[in-house]
């Protein structure tokens, strides 16, 4: 073997172990830094991003020991309307490529101009078959996410249904501990049914493309009857003409509905957010609903009821979790149950409230 080659080696080794030092240097920093859920609290109001991502990577969680951190952290934190914050949720959903990410960086950055602090919750579908998520929603909000009043952070929906993550609810109250009073939360590419994000946020609004549909489509049952504002995008170009018309239908169609439980008229309006055209106009309308809301009290009795759903879903996550985190007996019982409702010995609901049984009776 020539010198060079020697040296090239010797070069070689000393990097690797440079980086072996600086990685094991990584690791017992992060371990001696760990806080508790106190100092984590005080952190994320003090601020500190860094602090509040790892925060809502606990809500992506489904290890129990990463929920009990979750729930110390959220008992700490103080009450946002003791620290005189005022706090809006903004739910943004529409079908696959009607312009969520472009809509909400210039909705975004017309709530900053108006001296607002934002936060965006933009959920990223979860593949069925890897598991894995893209999670680039963040790439398409350059502009907003290098604002320092705003926070722009994507989440995988991972098995969660529904077109939002598990732990949206809990991410929207870290964001609003730490200032945020505008959390606006983007939805995955929905379809009708598709209407969880409903019960996490204030004002729902739901985006359409020119041409999506006539009277008949409008007046279907569903995602339509739970939106507060709907937004016809990409009002723009060629696209113009159908845009007006399309939210004119739309316009025609809800009057169809029966009154909206917040007491307001639900609105139609067309929007060019690639030009940022009409986006100031639905900011100032989210604000209107709001402020009526506010006033009626629709706003807080709203609110209740979300904190109630939260509940009914948290009690069936938790008891998915037990399942994995069962004892010995109940596992192998649970590995039976699987194996006879597979090989269609077992109705899964037969199979289901069995399994419940023996939760049961070794909760007695």
């Amino acid at each position: 073997m020539s010198e060079s080659s020697f040296q090239k080696k010797g070069q070689t080794n000393k990097a690797s172990e440079a980086a072996r030092v600086e990685a094991l240097h990584r690791i017992r920093s992060a371990k001696s830094s760990r806080r508790s859920p106190e100092a984590w609290a005080a952190a994320i109001e003090n601020g500190d991003r860094d602090a509040l991502s790892q925060a809502i990577t606990l809500t992506e969680s489904n290890r129990l020991q990463d929920l009990e951190i979750l729930t110390a952290i959220l008992k700490a934190l103080k009450p946002t309307k003791s620290k005189g914050v005022t706090s809006n949720r903004i739910g943004v959903t529409g079908v696959p490529g009607v312009g969520k990410s472009t809509f909400i960086e210039a909705f975004g950055q017309v709530l900053l101009e108006q001296g607002h602090r934002v936060a965006v919750l933009a959920i990223d579908p979860s593949s069925a078959r890897s598991g894995g998520s893209l999670l680039g929603d963040k790439t398409r909000m350059d502009a907003l996410s290098k604002k320092s009043s705003a926070f722009v952070r994507p989440s995988p929906t991972s098995t969660n249904l529904g077109g939002v993550a598990s732990g949206t609810y809990e991410a929207i109250l870290l964001c609003e501990a730490a200032g945020f009073d505008r959390i606006v939360v983007e939805t995955v590419g929905v379809g009708q049914s598709e209407t969880a994000v409903r019960d996490l946020t204030d004002a729902f609004l739901l985006l359409m493309l020119p041409g999506g549909g006539d009277e008949l489509q409008g007046i279907k049952r569903g995602i339509m009857e739970m939106a507060d504002l709907l937004i016809v995008n990409k009002d723009d170009g060629s696209n113009r003409p159908l845009a007006r018309e399309t939210a004119s239908q739309y316009q025609q169609a809800l009057r169809l509905f029966p009154p909206n439980p917040g007491g307001h008229t639900v609105q139609v309006k067309s929007t060019s957010a690639l030009e940022k055209k009409g986006v100031k106009e639905i900011v100032n309308a989210v604000n209107v609903l709001i402020d009526e809301w506010s006033e009626n009290g629709w706003l807080e009795s709203q609110r209740k009821k979300q904190r109630l759903c939260q509940l009914d879903g948290h009690v069936h996550t938790l008891a998915r979790i037990a399942r994995w985190n069962a004892s010995k007996t109940a596992a192998s019982a649970w590995t039976q149950l699987q194996h006879e409702v597979a090989t269609n010995e077992r109705h899964p609901l037969d199979a289901a409230q069995a399994w419940s049984y023996i939760h049961l009776e070794e909760d007695s």
